[in-house]
C-alpha cells in the first residue's frame, strides 16, 4: 500500500508538512478522535491485551508519531469555535471584577446626585483595598462639589483629594475644578484661585469652568480688584469669558460705582456677547440710574479723536470713555425698519466687515470641514463652486422645504427659488444645497418634482451633497465663499456652529442671514437688517444696546436707549478762534 503523501514528503519543512497533512486528517475518525481528546491523559487508548495480540508494524509507528506530532500542533492552534466564548468569559469576568462594579455603581450615583450612597461605596472599596482609578476619584469629587452636597460635601470632598495623593493618582483639569467649587462652598475664592494657578502651573490647561468659582467667588464677597486679577489671568491663558461671568463682573462694579471699569466690561459686552440676555440688561439700567454713572464723563471732549476712534474701530463705537456729564435718561425701545431709535431718533449704524476677515473665515471654514468630512467629497464640491459660482443667494432647500412640513415640499422649495431670484440684483437663480437622498427618493420621485430637478442641473444651480455628509458644511461654505446671502430659518446653535467661534461669526450671519415666514398671506422674506443688532456708542455718548428679547420676525426686538440729558463737544482750537465749538449740541 502507498504511503499517505503527509507520510512521503520527508525533506519538506515543517510548516509545509503540517498543512498537508491537515487535509489527510480532516476526514479520518481517528482525527476526530484527536481533537476531541488532545491530551494524552483523556485520549481513549487500546487495552495492553490488544495491543499484544497485534503489535504496530514500523510504518504504522510512524504514522502514529505523525499523527501525535500534528495532532499537537493542531491542539495548540486557538480554535475558532471556542474563541467567542474564551472572550466571553473574560468580558464576564471583567464585568464582575470589584473596579468595575463600583464603577457601575458611582456613575450611577453621579447621574443621581446620591452623594452619601457615593461616599458609602467609597469607605467600602477603601476598607476592601479596591484600587480608585482617576475617574473614579473624579466622580467623588464631582459629587461631593455639587450645590446640593451640604456640609458632608465639603468635609469629605477635601479628605478624598488627599487620598488621591497618597495613592500617586495624578489630578487633572476636572479633578482642579471639583477642588476650585469646594473652595468657593467654604467661601475661599482665594483658594479656588491659587487652585486655578496649580492647574496652570501643572501644565493643565484651565477651562471657562476653572475660573467660575474663584471669579464669581470674589464678586459675590465685593472684592473686586482680585475678580479682575482673575480676569486677567483668563486673559494670559487664553480663556474668554461669556455673558455670565461679564455680568458678574458688570455687577460688581456697578455696586462699587466703578465708571471707567463699567465702560470697560460693556465695550467686552459688545466684542463677545453683542446682544444681552434680560438679566444682564437690568444690571446695565440700573447702572445708568446711578449717582456714579451721572458723575461720571466729560463735559468737553476731542471730537476728532472720537471721530478718529470711530474710523478705527469700524464703526459703531469710539472708546474714548464717557462723553457728558449729568444725569441719564434710561428705557426700552425699539429700532424701526431703517435703524432709527424710536425713542431718541438716532440712527444706528451698520458696521462693515473687513473682507480679509471673510477671506480669513472661508478658509478656516473649508479647513474644518474637509477634517469633518470626506476630503474628496468636499473638494470636489469647492471645484464645483469654482465652476459653476458665483451666487448672489444660498438655498438651506432641507431647512426651506421642511419648514412647517411633515413631508419635503418641493413646491415651497420652487417659490423661495424664485422669489430670491426676483430680490437678488442680478436676477440669477440661487443656489440650491440638498442631500443627495432628497433628489433621489421620496417626493422628488414624483414626475412634476423630477423635471424642477432636472431644470435646476441644467441651469448648473443645484448640488447634491454625497451620502454621509452634512449639508450644513455645503451651504455655508458657499454663501461664505460667495458673499452672498444665506436663506435659512437654521438659528446656527449646535456644534457645528460653536466650533465656528463667537467673534467673526455672529457678525457675518447677521450680515448675510435671509429668515422666512409662511403664512396665508404668502412667503415674506426677512432680510438682513440695514444696521448692526450690537452694543453702539454712539459720537455723542449714547448708548443703544440690544437685548435677546424679540428677533424682529414675529417680535420686535427690544432695546436699551441711554441718552445724556444734554451733552457737549468741543475741538482743541488749532489757532485762536472767535466763535466757540462748545455751544454746537451733537
Amino acid at each position: 500500500m502507498p504511503l499517505p503523501l503527509a507520510v512521503s514528503v520527508r525533506t519538506s519543512s515543517s510548516s509545509f508538512l503540517l498543512s498537508r497533512f491537515k487535509i489527510f486528517l480532516s476526514s479520518s475518525p481517528r482525527f476526530d478522535a484527536l481533537r476531541r481528546f488532545p491530551s494524552p491523559l483523556l485520549r481513549p487508548r487500546p487495552s495492553l491485551t490488544t495491543f499484544l495480540l497485534n503489535p504496530p508494524s514500523p510504518l504504522t509507528l510512524a504514522t502514529r508519531m505523525l499523527f501525535s506530532t500534528a495532532a499537537a500542533a493542531v491542539a495548540a492552534t486557538p480554535n475558532p469555535d471556542t474563541a467567542p466564548a474564551a472572550t466571553m468569559s473574560k468580558k464576564k469576568a471583567r464585568r464582575e471584577s470589584p473596579e468595575f462594579i463600583l464603577r457601575r455603581s458611582l456613575d450611577m450615583c453621579s447621574k443621581n446626585g446620591d452623594l452619601p450612597e457615593a461616599l458609602r461605596l467609597y469607605d467600602a472599596a477603601r476598607a476592601a483595598a479596591t484600587p480608585l482609578s482617576l475617574h473614579l476619584f473624579n466622580v467623588l469629587l464631582y459629587l461631593c462639589s455639587s450645590s446640593s452636597a451640604g456640609p458632608l460635601g465639603l468635609d469629605r470632598g477635601f479628605e478624598i483629594y488627599r487620598q488621591m495623593g497618597l495613592d500617586g493618582v495624578a489630578p487633572n483639569e476636572a479633578t482642579f475644578t471639583s477642588l476650585a467649587r469646594l473652595a468657593a462652598a467654604k467661601e475661599d475664592p482665594d483658594l479656588a484661585f491659587d487652585l486655578v494657578k496649580q492647574m496652570a502651573a501643572a501644565g493643565i490647561p484651565p477651562k471657562l469652568r476653572s475660573f467660575g468659582p474663584a471669579l464669581f467667588g470674589f464678586c459675590k464677597k465685593g472684592e473686586v480688584e482680585k475678580a479682575h486679577e482673575v480676569e486677567a489671568y483668563m486673559t494670559e491663558t487664553n480663556v474668554e469669558p461669556e455673558e455670565t461671568e461679564l455680568a458678574a463682573l458688570l455687577h460688581a462694579n456697578v455696586q462699587k460705582g466703578r465708571g471707567d471699569d463699567v465702560y470697560r466690561l460693556l465695550h467686552r459686552l459688545r466684542t463677545i456677547v453683542r446682544r444681552v440676555s434680560e438679566s444682564t440688561a437690568d444690571i446695565i439700567e440700573s447702572w445708568f440710574n446711578t449717582e456714579a454713572a451721572e458723575e461720571v464723563g466729560v463735559e468737553k471732549w476731542d471730537i476728532n479723536k472720537v471721530k478718529k476712534g470711530v474710523v478705527e474701530g469700524g464703526g459703531g463705537w469710539h472708546g474714548q470713555g464717557w462723553l457728558g456729564k449729568g444725569r441719564w435718561n434710561v428705557g426700552r425701545t425699539q429700532m424701526d425698519e431703517t435703524g432709527v431709535c424710536r425713542r431718541c431718533g438716532e440712527k444706528l449704524v451698520c458696521i462693515d466687515i473687513d473682507p480679509a476677515e471673510t477671506e480669513d473665515f472661508a478658509n478656516s471654514l473649508a479647513k474644518l470641514a474637509s477634517e469633518r468630512e470626506a476630503r474628496a467629497d468636499f473638494t470636489g464640491f469647492k471645484d464645483w463652486l469654482d465652476h459653476h459660482g458665483p451666487f448672489d443667494a444660498v438655498l438651506d432647500a432641507a431647512n426651506i422645504g421642511l419648514n412647517n412640513q411633515k413631508i419635503f415640499n418641493f413646491f415651497q422649495l420652487n417659490s423661495v427659488v424664485h422669489g430670491m431670484r426676483q430680490l437678488t440684483p442680478s436676477k440669477k437663480l440661487p443656489l440650491i444645497i440638498l442631500h443627495s437622498h432628497r433628489v433621489k427618493s421620496g417626493p422628488a420621485g414624483k414626475p412634476h418634482n423630477q423635471r424642477l430637478l432636472d431644470s435646476w442641473r441644467r441651469a448648473g444651480v443645484l448640488y447634491a451633497t454625497p451620502p454621509g455628509s452634512n449639508d450644513d458644511w455645503y451651504w455655508l461654505y458657499a454663501a461664505v465663499r460667495c458673499r452672498s446671502l444665506l436663506v435659512t430659518n437654521d438659528e446656527m446653535r449646535d456644534h457645528l456652529f460653536e466650533l465656528l467661534g463667537t467673534s467673526f461669526f455672529p457678525r457675518w450671519k447677521e450680515k448675510h442671514q435671509v429668515r422666512l415666514s409662511f403664512s396665508s398671506d404668502g412667503l415674506a422674506f426677512h432680510m438682513p437688517p440695514p444696521y448692526s443688532v450690537v452694543i453702539q456708542e454712539s459720537e455723542d455718548g449714547r448708548w443703544h444696546i440690544p437685548t435677546v428679547s424679540g428677533d424682529d420676525v414675529e417680535t420686535s426686538r427690544q432695546w436699551i436707549c441711554s441718552t445724556r440729558n444734554a451733552t457737549t463737544a468741543s475741538s482743541p482750537p488749532q489757532q485762536k478762534q472767535t466763535n466757540s465749538l462748545s455751544k454746537l449740541n451733537y
